[in-house]
């Protein structure tokens, strides 16, 4: 957005700066937050709990729009997977499909006038909505044992302290950001 309140379009070198950022982003923090956890004999429960990909892919978003969040939703866990084996096989299409929901609704709501809270808000249960569907169909539809039910609440209940800290740390980065944009 310029001084005047006109919004202006990211041009593609922009986008893809932000998608790429977003990536590497995506495949480092969770590695970070694992580190952590052996260190601290937790094991790798910190990433189910603090949602370390979720946050560079929501921001990918909302701050370059729904081609680069989709992109850097879709893309992150497979690359992850590729280079450390995380997430684990049978989690794999669901995180692809649930974080390029992530970055598909956050970069819709990119332009649109209401809080950036609100925007991540919006977006958290977009994607969780999608993450429950894709599991649904996974197991009722196509009936696949590899998981069960209570992992789409179990998802949830996890990660509030993620999802808090989404909700506090992604409107200050955009915030910052477009305001050093002006």
């Amino acid at each position: 957005m310029t001084g005047t309140g006109v919004k202006t379009k990211l041009n593609i070198k922009t986008q893809t700066v932000y998608t790429v950022g977003a990536i590497i982003a995506a495949v480092l923090l969770p590695q970070v937050v694992h580190v952590l956890g052996a260190k601290s004999g937790v094991g790798s429960a910190p990433g189910e709990i603090f949602l370390p990909m979720h946050l560079p892919v929501i921001l990918a978003g909302l701050l370059a729009g729904p081609f680069a969040g989709a992109v850097s939703g879709a893309v992150s866990p497979v690359i992850s997977f590729a280079l450390t084996g995380m997430p684990k096989t049978a989690m794999l299409p669901f995180m692809v499909t649930e974080l390029a929901a992530y970055g598909l609704f956050a970069g819709l709501l990119k332009n649109v006038k209401m809080p950036c809270v609100l925007k991540v808000l919006l977006t958290q249960i977009a994607g969780r909505a999608v993450r429950a569907a894709a599991i649904l169909t996974a197991v009722k539809g196509f009936g696949y044992g590899g998981l069960k039910l209570p992992v789409i609440w179990n998802s949830i209940t996890a990660g509030l302290i993620g999802i808090a800290l989404q909700l506090l740390i992604i409107p200050l980065v955009v915030y910052r950001v477009q305001s050093n944009e002006r």
